[in-house]
């Protein structure tokens, strides 16, 4: 079974060669590593190019955002699965790969998910957050919850019958997608336990108060998008539920 892993970079010669690291390190023989960048203006293609061993294809050019740069890295993609492992995240494990194979293999479904943990710049071994997929119902995505989306595979051949990543969502069209994909077309899943990716803290969806003004006004637009009745209000539950997650890091 072959997995491609997709990383979108933008300026990211700061933390980029972690995460090719982390894909280099897996025991899993049969990846297809794909870089889509969109035209860093940094040191990120000298990086590139000095990883080239590694990387199975990649492209520089400028793009309509995050979104957009994901969807070509799909189009580009061979696998028979798709990971998406952003430029600043990197797997905890040389067997993260292996274990999400095998969840496939073992068991009748359409996409895996598990848990991430949130680390700090400063030290990469300090966990402040631990998000976990476990309890995770399609039902939840009115309450503004989602399987952990970098740790979500699912098969190619679903990109192309369900649609891509929709380009005109700035910060939650991976809400959307999952949405789409687990809720209105039902396809099926596999939660694994596992600790599977490590991310840097201080994302896109997270660092300010405005990026979770915007991602809530997002989830709720794809909530009703795809049939789903929600409100801020709901939404708010979500942040009681961080707060746990942070006190069980300490």
């Amino acid at each position: 079974m072959k997995v491609s892993l997709i990383t979108v970079t933008f300026n990211s010669a700061k933390t980029l060669q972690d995460t090719i690291d982390s894909v280099a390190s897996q025991k899993y023989s049969d990846i297809e590593y794909i870089i889509v960048d969109g035209n860093s203006k940094d040191d990120t293609i000298q990086l590139i190019n000095k990883n080239l061993k590694i990387i199975s294809k990649w492209i520089s050019e400028p793009d309509k955002g995050i979104y957009d740069a994901m969807n070509k890295g799909i189009e580009m993609a061979t696998g028979d699965i798709i990971g998406i492992i952003n430029s600043d995240d990197f797997y905890s494990s040389p067997t993260s790969i292996s274990a999400v194979v095998a969840a496939f293999k073992n068991n009748d479904i359409d996409s895996v998910f598990a848990d991430v943990r949130f680390v700090r710049n400063s030290d990469l071994n300090k966990t402040v957050r631990y998000y976990s997929s476990k309890k995770f119902r399609p039902s939840l995505f009115r309450w503004g919850f989602m399987p952990a989306h970098p740790t979500f595979f699912t098969k190619k051949e679903l990109f192309d019958k369900f649609g891509y990543y929709k380009i005109d969502y700035k910060i939650a069209a991976d809400y959307e997608l999952l949405i789409r994909f687990l809720f209105v077309n039902k396809i099926s899943y596999k939660y694994i336990p596992l600790d599977l990716i490590a991310m840097r803290t201080g994302g896109a969806s997270t660092n300010s108060w405005r990026s979770n003004i915007l991602l809530n006004k997002e989830i709720v637009r794809a909530c009703s998008e795809n049939g789903i009745r929600t409100s801020f209000f709901l939404l708010l539950f979500k942040y009681f539920i961080k707060v746990f997650e942070f006190i069980k890091t300490k």
